[in-house]
């Protein structure tokens, strides 16, 4: 459901019109409450979902990064606990577009990696260490799930959101939605990639309720992360000139696409469209139900591949699905050229950062004799001409194959790629920008490592060392590579 702008409107009304009519009926478990999608401004997704809650109708509030500092995060955590709203779908969200008298500034102080840390410790009991001690907090209860896109056409893009969703899972997420596609095989895939992390974990696939619009936006990327073919957009085209609009078959389509993720072993499905009724919820559920007996025979009408896209498994020719195995990735080729600046810094770091080797001993007892760690010229001028270096002090260089998520990432993405890129291209300036992420992928590639990108967590900036030297808080073990590097050195 979409709150929508406004405290009073109609579209807040018929969100509680339809919690009431769920409520009633029993056959659905939660409504889904967006959080400013667009990146327009909206009503808040907790306060609605508190009166959703008091309507006997269990809400699902997502909940977005890019808004909020980390403060008010945990702030707002603190009061969905008390108001007993534990079910949460942690993102990055939609950039901000447009606000009062012009476009906000964006935040992005956590990412839904940092996010879902953050909950996992929360429902331990936070640890906050005060002047007078250690205080430990009252366990809380939340729910909290992630959102993975397995429809990218790149192998860059794909492998991106496949390790961004391991840490996710890794880092205390509960239960798996899926982005917003039609291609059966890749429903297929993410599942069997998702059973590989942790068999045990429900995954929920999304099925949209798609009418010609919508489908034409998504088509031009208007609706960054969701994917509809040209060949989709065709079928759409010729079934909106029915007398019903195209009503019927979009409905029917859903309730296919209902049959087949039951029938593949999806733990339930997430229904979502623009001015849908109740009826037609129930129909599509109805009629799924009824056709998942046969679901295997739906498959041939929902092979809506991407030009040249990529798959992580090999193709199941018997099926068109997928088979076990993986695709041999070893020769395929990069997503990015690998360029110059890349092998330089590989060699800077060579020489310079790699712990008790060649000029590491002698850069080590230099900063520590440092006594100003925010004269640091020398360092800024070659961070700012190779790394576009924002003086964040807390660098993750080392992490991103030498690419800067603070100055690079319009959403300043630390542990992987929100879900907005599509074809390689940024989703805040597409055919303008490559994601940091697609190169930093091909960098690592080059030389068979960039399954490094999966392993790491890099925790957020911590802002106490901002305009101050990153080399002298590497060295000095202010910053966060600290314990990394302390366990490099004790191998």
């Amino acid at each position: 459901m979409v709150p929508g702008r406004g405290a009073h409107e109609k579209s807040q009304e018929n969100v509680l019109i339809a919690a009431e009519q769920a409520a009633r009926d029993g056959i659905i478990h939660a409504l889904t409450i967006t959080d400013n999608p667009g990146g327009r401004p909206a009503m808040s997704a907790t306060y609605l979902g508190l009166e959703v809650s008091k309507l006997g109708m269990e809400p699902l509030v997502h909940f977005t990064c890019k808004d909020k500092n980390r403060n008010q995060i945990e702030s707002e955590l603190y009061a969905m606990d008390r108001a007993g709203i534990r079910n949460l779908l942690v993102m990055t969200g939609d950039y901000p577009t447009s606000g009062f008298q012009g476009r906000p500034k964006s935040v992005f102080d956590l990412d839904p990696v940092h996010v879902l840390n953050l909950i996992g410790e929360m429902n331990k009991g936070l640890e906050i260490i005060e002047p007078k001690g250690v205080i430990n907090h009252q366990p809380g209860d939340f729910y909290a799930g992630a959102v993975v896109s397995p429809f990218k056409a790149t192998e860059a893009e794909l492998l991106l959101q496949y390790y961004k969703l391991s840490k996710k899972i890794n880092n205390g997420a509960s239960f798996i939605v899926t982005q917003v596609g039609f291609d059966a095989r890749k429903f297929h895939e993410v599942l069997k990639f998702i059973r590989s992390l942790n068999p045990d974990i429900p995954v929920i696939g999304n099925i949209y309720i798609l009418p010609f619009g919508a489908a034409k936006m998504m088509n031009s990327n208007q609706l960054p992360g969701s994917v509809v073919t040209d060949k989709l957009l065709s079928e759409l085209d010729q079934e909106k000139t029915a007398e019903d609009k195209g009503v019927s078959a979009r409905l029917l389509r859903a309730a296919k696409m209902y049959a087949f993720m039951k029938g593949m072993g999806f733990d339930g499905v997430h229904l979502g469209g623009h001015n849908i009724k109740y009826e037609q919820v129930k129909y599509i559920i109805d009629k799924g139900e009824e056709l998942s007996a046969d679901w295997m025979k739906l498959i041939p009408e929902f092979d809506y591949p991407q030009p040249d896209g990529f798959y992580y498994f090999e193709k199941d020719l018997n099926t068109g699905l997928n088979t076990d195995k993986p695709v041999n990735r070893t020769n395929l080729p990069l997503d990015y050229p690998v360029g110059m600046n890349y092998r330089l810094m590989r060699l800077f770091h060579h020489l310079f950062f790699t712990p008790d080797k060649n000029l590491f001993p002698v850069m080590s007892r230099y900063y520590h004799g440092m006594k100003n760690p925010r004269k640091y010229r020398f360092e800024h001028f070659l961070k700012v001409t190779g790394n576009e270096c924002r003086d964040c002090g807390d660098c993750a260089l080392l992490d991103i194959a030498y690419l800067c998520p603070m100055s690079q990432c319009p959403k300043n993405q630390r542990n992987g790629p929100c879900g907005g890129s599509y074809d390689g291209w940024c989703e805040v300036f597409p055919n303008e920008k490559k994601c940091i992420w697609v190169k930093a992928y091909a960098n690592l590639k080059k030389y068979n490592e960039e399954e490094q990108l999966e392993k790491s967590y890099i925790p957020p900036v911590n802002w106490d060392l901002y305009q101050t030297s990153a080399w002298y808080n590497y060295y000095t073990g202010r910053d966060h590579s600290a314990l990394r590097k302390a366990d490099k050195l004790e191998q």
